[in-house]
C-alpha cells in the first residue's frame, strides 16, 4: 500500500471513528451516515452467506435496525467495519436458525442467470455449485472460505472478524479445501 493510500485510510478510520462518537450520543445524522457508508458491505456479506436476494434484504434490514441498538456497545477494540460483519453473519446465522425451527428450508442455492451461451451457462452452474458446496461447509470452515475467497480479505482481515488466530483461518480455509474436493 502506497503512502497516499494509507493516508487516505487512515482519514477514512478518524471519519469513522468520529461518526461512531457521535452516534453513540445519539446524532441520528451521524448513525445514518454511518449505515450509508455501509449498507453494502452488509447487504454483500448477507447475501453471499444466505444464498439468496430475498433472505439478504430481510438481513441487512434487521443489521441497520441491531446496529442502532448495539452502538453504544462498540468499544473500538477492532474495526467498525469487523463489528459490522460479525453482526451481519450472527444476523444471518440468526435468520437461518429460525428457518429450521420453524421446519423451513434455507434456499442455499445461488441465483444463476440464464446466459445466452452454453459455455457461460456451465461456467455460471459451475460457480453455483461451488458455492453451494461452500455453504454447507462446517460453519467455521464456511465463514473462512467465504471472508477470504467472496470478500477478498486478508487471512488477517477474516481472522480479525472472525475474532480468531490469523493461523486458525488458514487453517480452516485448508481444511475447507480438502472438504470440497471430496464434495465436489
Amino acid at each position: 500500500m502506497g503512502l497516499t493510500a494509507a493516508l487516505a485510510k487512515e482519514d477514512a478510520s478518524a471519519v469513522t471513528r468520529a461518526l461512531v462518537v457521535r452516534a453513540q450520543n445519539g446524532d441520528a445524522a451521524a448513525f445514518s451516515t454511518l449505515i450509508a457508508a455501509h449498507y453494502e458491505l452488509i447487504h454483500r456479506a448477507a447475501w453471499k452467506w444466505s444464498g439468496n436476494a430475498s433472505d439478504a434484504e430481510d438481513v441487512a434490514q434487521d443489521v441497520c435496525v441491531k446496529l442502532g441498538r448495539a452502538i453504544a456497545g462498540f468499544d473500538g477494540r477492532s474495526a467498525f467495519s469487523s463489528w459490522v460483519y460479525r453482526i451481519t453473519i450472527n444476523a444471518v446465522r440468526d435468520m437461518q436458525r429460525q428457518s429450521m425451527r420453524q421446519a423451513r428450508h434455507v434456499d442455499a442455492y445461488a441465483e444463476v442467470a440464464p446466459a445466452d451461451h452454453p459455455a457461460e451457462q456451465e461456467e455460471a452452474a459451475t460457480s453455483a455449485q461451488i458455492w453451494t458446496a461452500v455453504r454447507r461447509l462446517p460453519e467455521k470452515q464456511r465463514d473462512a472460505v467465504l471472508l477470504v475467497y467472496a470478500e477478498e480479505l486478508s487471512h488477517a482481515a477474516a481472522a480479525e472478524i472472525m475474532g480468531i488466530a490469523e493461523a486458525t483461518v488458514s487453517f480452516h480455509v485448508h481444511q475447507a479445501r480438502k472438504t470440497l474436493r471430496e464434495l465436489l
